[in-house]
């Protein structure tokens, strides 16, 4: 007996080639991701999309060798086995789910790498191991060029999902913002890599949808805040490809009532879907995405500019130093302050926004060496540190939508002589304008200086910034495969 055609197979409509409704947010960028071609995006884009990736890079090889990398390691190879998938700064392999997992937990494993003020995620630690655990494994050979177009379209989405949970809104409530909508970026890129039609592209965000998880309790002494970017590369990667064999996923995820991910995700929080396509083609995420100039978390940097500014005005001593002082927003507040105590984590170090004041006060730097277990531990440290006060100023969360305004901080000085310095600053300064493409370069030769020799540095540099030109990436991933030197033990 022939079935009536209203119960034809599940399957089907994945293999119609359009979304279910093409009008709504998740139609809307499930065809224009089945759409989208490199060419389509403009130069300065195209560049900073480049240059992000050979961030992601310089971070995962600082990440490679780090304690907590090398557990996770030992464990997941264990469970996964050898595979043929490669792990950066090892020389050895595992399973295309090990390899993501593994090397996304590598570039977000010292908070290096880049982050979206607006929709908070770390772009490259999601979008980079995905791909590469796909590429490495295609029966044909993958080109410089549709890797970065893929990699473009993974760092166009996992922002505009998150500005449509305001963002910022996640981290106050308690998620780890970029593992919630991180999925969603590693499936779109990797359904770039793998030619999935707008249909198929819809599958694909459902299952990365109900992969989303994040929570940001992981901050304070877990090694798990380092791997969850990890899992969002890993699960995206995954919803991809169960998508391309034909394994549907959850319909209209995004305007679900019951259930949907912006429904469930932002419940109580009027979730703005318009976000995840406004501009669509036309503003380029990948242009607004920060590449961090200090190894702290986001909401850390404008407190450390101001920091820096007041150094400008008269040479910061620790001896001379009575009070520091700093403002800020509730996100800021809820997510980058509690007061420390002792034994205080790497991890706890990078996030706590008094730590990192008093050690760059010292130092004037906040980078690798700042947050070494050594240095942490230090009494000097700790001794400046009971002299940081961190409030919430609630004038700092009602300013608008300007970007370069949005991330208001105060940071004030007294000194033993009384004078008192007190500077009140907007965003970060990488948000307030891109990093610059040769500040750029010197984070990622300074990051891997040492760890892995000039020759592999520079070819790794010429590699990734010619991406376009290369005919398979599998270049660049035997450039990555080799073991690396460990940061600190």
């Amino acid at each position: 007996m022939s079935q009536p055609s209203s119960t034809a197979s599940p399957t089907s409509r994945s293999y119609s080639g359009a979304p279910t409704d093409p009008a709504g947010p998740t139609g809307r960028l499930s065809q224009w991701l089945a759409d989208f071609r490199l060419d389509q995006a403009s130069g300065s884009a195209r560049e900073r999309a480049r240059l992000l990736t050979l961030d992601g890079i310089g971070c995962a090889i600082v990440g490679a060798q780090l304690p907590w990398s090398r557990t996770a390691v030992g464990i997941v190879r264990r469970f996964e086995g050898i595979g043929d998938r490669t792990i950066v700064g090892w020389g050895a392999k595992t399973s295309a789910p090990g390899a993501a997992l593994l090397n996304g937990t590598f570039i977000q494993g010292f908070e290096l790498d880049d982050f979206h003020p607006l929709g908070p995620l770390h772009s490259a630690s999601i979008v980079l191991p995905a791909l590469w655990a796909v590429a490495e494994g295609s029966e044909t050979p993958v080109s410089g060029k549709r890797f970065l177009e893929a990699a473009m379209a993974g760092y166009e989405v996992g922002p505009r999902v998150g500005m449509a949970l305001h963002g910022a809104q996640m981290l106050s409530r308690g998620w780890h913002s970029g593992a919630v909508f991180g999925t969603h970026a590693a499936a779109a890129a990797v359904g770039k890599l793998l030619g999935l039609d707008a249909a198929r592209f819809e599958d694909a965000l459902g299952l990365a949808g109900t992969q989303s998880a994040g929570l940001m309790a992981a901050q304070y002494e877990a090694m798990c805040k380092r791997m969850h970017h990890g899992f969002s590369a890993r699960n995206g990667m995954y919803a991809a490809v169960l998508a391309e064999g034909g394994y549907t996923g959850i319909k209209r995820v995004f305007e679900r009532e019951y259930g949907g991910f912006l429904s469930t995700f932002g419940e109580g929080h009027d979730p703005d879907a318009s976000q995840i396509t406004d501009g669509l083609g036309e503003r380029w995420e990948v242009e607004r995405i920060v590449i961090k100039p200090y190894a702290a978390m986001g909401a850390i940097h404008s407190p450390l500019d101001a920091l820096f500014d007041i150094d400008a005005q008269r040479k910061l001593v620790a001896g001379e130093i009575t009070r520091i002082e700093c403002d800020v927003p509730h996100a800021a507040y809820h997510h980058g302050w509690w007061v420390p105590e002792r034994p205080l984590t790497p991890i706890g170090a990078q996030m706590n926004i008094g730590y990192a004041l008093a050690v760059a006060a010292i130092d004037g730097a906040a980078m690798v060496r700042q947050f070494t277990p050594a240095r942490i531990d230090s009494d000097d440290v700790w001794d400046l540190l009971r002299k940081v006060e961190v409030r919430h100023e609630p004038a700092f969360d009602a300013i608008g939508g300007d970007i370069k305004k949005k991330f208001r901080v105060r940071v004030a000085v007294t000194f033993s002589d009384g004078q008192r310095i007190e500077v009140d600053r907007g965003a970060s300064r990488g948000i307030q304008s891109p990093l610059p493409a040769a500040e750029v370069l010197a984070k990622y030769r300074t990051l891997t200086d040492g760890l892995i020799d000039a020759p592999r540095r520079a070819a790794i540099e010429e590699l990734t910034l010619g991406i376009e030109d290369v005919a398979d990436v599998r270049e660049l991933l035997a450039l990555l495969a080799p073991p690396a030197t460990a940061a600190f033990e």
